[in-house]
Parts: structure tokens; C-alpha cells; sequence
């Protein structure tokens, strides 16, 4: 039997454990505490008694004989005292002597407790039955087992239930663990389970997206890596059969297309690393204006500071000047050699920063396929330069700040990419 199909039971036996302790808690309190007081019956029984025992002054013999007669129809052990105490008669030498200030009470001895009962004539029986201690009574006892079986039937589905559902998650645990990256779980219910299997599916989830997203990287990374290595290869090639001019030629085109590889992988890299890490981790307070208004130097780039006040916000200051140099690279790339123009402006609890330029645009069904890893718009071609991912990584970026990126069109022709930053 397997581990998880004996949850239940152990969950269900111990419900039932924890009803048997109860059931023997509940005789023994009976037992010793049941019968503490002396009710009316029980004062009635005394009158009884004393109007069939012999007077007071009866001889002790007499007063014997019918403390013997009581005994077996009473089944308990009798004994009378005088009103000061002293044993007039008994059938058991171990009974008990009662308290001269409390008669009417129950007192203690080594095979059960006793009855004191002061008769009308002031002297005072005591009696304890046979059998010791009182026994508990059988009404009882049928209530307890009823109260257990119906407890046990009614826990036994709702323990099954819940470890029913916890055996799904271990088996979608289980086909996740199998390379299954659709493997799921229901996590109806608001209690601990179904918050796990949410935590599950999440985290399910999170992998697979993150799986597809390395299989998709290397297989375009793998795509374009090719025209450049073959580019070099055949440079190679040529290199020997040229002359000076031709081999300086060559030699340019061999650095760049090293520099377009160096280029590749370091974003292949930056790109896997966004996906498998959480930059959070190396936020610190980093002042967007002065990050903006330096790229937009070394870029030549139109940089307009539309906000008020300190522009700073908690970032990771490489991963932002990455950002803002790949839109930037982007914006001189295919923008027609028309000045490109930044804008930075306060937004809901946040920055938002717009990188327009005047080229010919992004159609609007492509707009947010441009941050695809690779995606290249219809017509353009490698020797545009870029390797593909550099609008993938803004988003990827703006994300990991929980932002985001979208392409707009500009007003007047060109494009505009607009990335909100919020400030924590």
C-alpha cells in the first residue's frame, strides 16, 4: 500500500483514538465523581430504612440480623453508627465511619466509595455495594459507542477527501517531475491544500514558461549564430587569396562580424540570466534623470526632463542603462538618421520614459511581436545590424521592476517605446 493511501486511516484512527480516550475519561469521572451529592431518593431510602430497621433501642443482636437481611436485598454492605459515632452494627468490618459533622455525604474506602445517610432518629447508616465501585451506567456506555460510530462514519469521508486531493498534487508532482510541463492540480477551496496547489500551479507554471523560453532562445540563437560563423568562415577563406586591399577589406568585415557574435552572446546570456534569476535582489536607489541624461549624451539623442522633483526609484542601474541604451541603439537603427528624442515624466507612482524616433513605424499587428527574442519586422534584414534581442531584454528588463514596455505609434510618422518604472 502506498505511503499516501495511508494518510487516511492514520487521520481517521486517530479521530477515533481521540474519541476512545475521551469515552474511558468520561467513565472514570463518572465513576469517581458520578453520585457527590445526596438526592432526594436517596433521603427517601433513608426513611425506608429506618422504619423497617429495629428501634434504637433494640438489642445489638437484633439490629445485626437485620442489617444481614438488608444486605442481600440491597446488595451492599451496611453498617449503623450511634449519633455520636460509635458502630452499633455491620456487615463489613472495612466500612468506612462516617464524619459526625458531615453524615450525609459519600466516603471513601479501598473497595469503593460509601453512602452516609442520617436517619431520622439521628443515627447514621452507611452503605456500599457489593460490587465496589459504581459501575457506570449502560445508558452510557451505548451513548458513547453510538456517539464513536457516528463520529468515525462521519470522518472517515472527510479524511479520505482530503488526502484524495493531496494524492492529485503528488501525482502532478510526479508528471511534473516526468518532463509533463502542463501538469496541473484543482485548487478549488480557500483552506491549506488549496493554497498549495496553487503554490503548485504557479510555480508549474513559471517553469514551463520558463523552459519554453530557453528552447525558444537557443533554437534562434542557434539560427542566428549561423550566418554570422559562416560569414567569418568564408572571410576566412578569401582572407589568403586577396591582395593588401582586398585583406584589409576583409579583415573589417571579419572584426565586425566578431563583434556582431560578441554582441549575440552577450545578450543570450544577459537574456537567460533575466529569465532564471531575480535581479531584485541588487536593487538599490538609482536616479533615472541622471542615468537618462548620460546615455542620451553618448547617444546624441534630444533628452527632455518633464518631471519634478528627485526622479529616483529602487533598480538595478546596469540592467536600466541597458535598457535605455537598447532603445536608444534601436531608435538611431531604424529611425532614417532623424534625431531621436527622450522624454522622461512622472507617472502613477512611477516614471515613464519614451524613446520616439521619425522612421517609417511598426505596423500595428506587430507592435507587440517586436519584443519577441529575434522577431524581425517584415522586409528588414541582418545587415540592419542588431542581433534580434535587444527590444525582448527591454521588456524582460522593465519587468523585472515591475513595468513594462509597449511600442506606440508617434504622432507626425515613427514609432514610440514607452517603458512605466515604478518607484519601489
Amino acid at each position: 500500500m502506498r505511503r499516501t493511501s495511508r494518510l487516511h486511516w492514520r487521520i481517521w484512527l486517530a479521530v477515533l483514538a481521540s474519541l476512545a480516550v475521551f469515552a474511558l475519561a468520561v467513565g472514570a469521572a463518572w465513576k469517581l465523581f458520578g453520585e457527590r451529592g445526596i438526592s432526594a431518593q436517596q433521603r427517601a431510602l433513608a426513611e425506608l430504612v429506618a422504619a423497617v430497621l429495629p428501634p434504637a433501642d433494640a438489642p445489638r443482636a437484633t439490629v445485626q440480623d437485620a442489617l444481614a437481611l438488608w444486605r442481600e436485598r440491597l446488595q451492599s454492605d451496611l453498617a449503623l453508627h450511634a449519633p455520636d459515632g460509635a458502630r452499633i452494627a455491620a456487615t463489613a468490618d472495612d466500612l468506612p465511619a462516617p464524619v459526625p459533622l458531615r453524615p450525609d455525604d459519600w466516603l471513601a474506602s479501598a473497595r469503593g466509595p460509601a453512602l452516609a445517610l442520617r436517619l431520622p432518629d439521628d443515627r447514621v447508616l452507611v452503605a456500599r455495594r457489593l460490587h465496589g465501585r459504581q459501575r457506570t451506567p449502560v445508558g452510557l456506555v451505548t451513548l458513547l459507542v453510538l456517539l464513536a460510530l457516528a463520529v468515525g462514519a462521519g470522518t472517515y469521508p472527510v479524511a479520505r477527501r482530503l488526502t484524495r486531493r493531496l494524492e492529485r498534487l503528488q501525482a502532478s508532482v510526479e508528471r511534473l517531475g516526468g518532463g509533463d510541463l502542463a501538469a496541473r492540480v484543482d485548487a478549488r477551496g480557500r483552506d491549506e491544500v488549496a493554497r498549495l496547489a496553487a503554490s503548485f500551479n504557479e510555480s508549474a507554471a513559471r517553469i514551463e514558461r520558463l523552459v519554453q523560453s530557453q528552447r525558444a532562445l537557443l533554437a534562434n540563437a542557434s539560427h542566428e549564430l549561423r550566418s554570422p560563423l559562416a560569414r567569418v568562415r568564408m572571410a576566412i577563406e578569401m582572407l589568403a587569396e586577396g591582395d593588401a586591399p582586398r585583406r584589409a577589406e576583409i579583415k573589417r568585415e571579419l572584426e565586425r562580424n566578431v563583434a556582431e557574435l560578441d554582441a549575440l552572446i552577450d545578450e543570450i546570456l544577459l537574456a537567460s540570466r533575466l529569465d532564471a534569476t531575480d535581479a531584485r535582489a541588487a536593487f538599490e536607489e538609482v536616479d533615472l534623470a541622471a542615468l537618462a541624461a548620460e546615455e542620451c549624451a553618448r547617444a546624441e539623442a534630444r533628452f527632455e526632463l518633464a518631471a519634478t522633483g528627485e526622479c529616483t526609484l529602487r533598480g538595478d542601474a546596469r540592467l536600466l542603462r541597458r535598457l535605455l541604451r537598447n532603445l536608444l541603439d534601436n531608435a538611431r537603427r531604424h529611425g532614417g538618421g532623424a534625431e531621436v528624442d527622450v522624454v522622461l515624466r512622472a507617472a502613477t507612482d512611477g516614471f515613464e520614459l519614451d524613446v520616439c524616433d521619425r522612421g517609417p513605424g511598426v505596423p500595428a499587428a506587430e507592435r507587440e511581436r517586436i519584443f519577441e527574442p529575434f522577431y524581425r519586422l517584415a522586409g528588414a534584414s541582418e545587415t540592419a545590424g542588431g542581433v534580434g534581442l535587444g527590444l525582448a531584454l527591454v521588456r524582460k528588463i522593465a519587468e523585472q521592476h515591475g513595468g513594462s514596455a509597449v511600442c506606440l505609434p508617434r504622432a507626425g510618422g515613427g514609432s514610440c517605446f514607452r517603458v512605466r518604472l515604478p518607484r519601489g
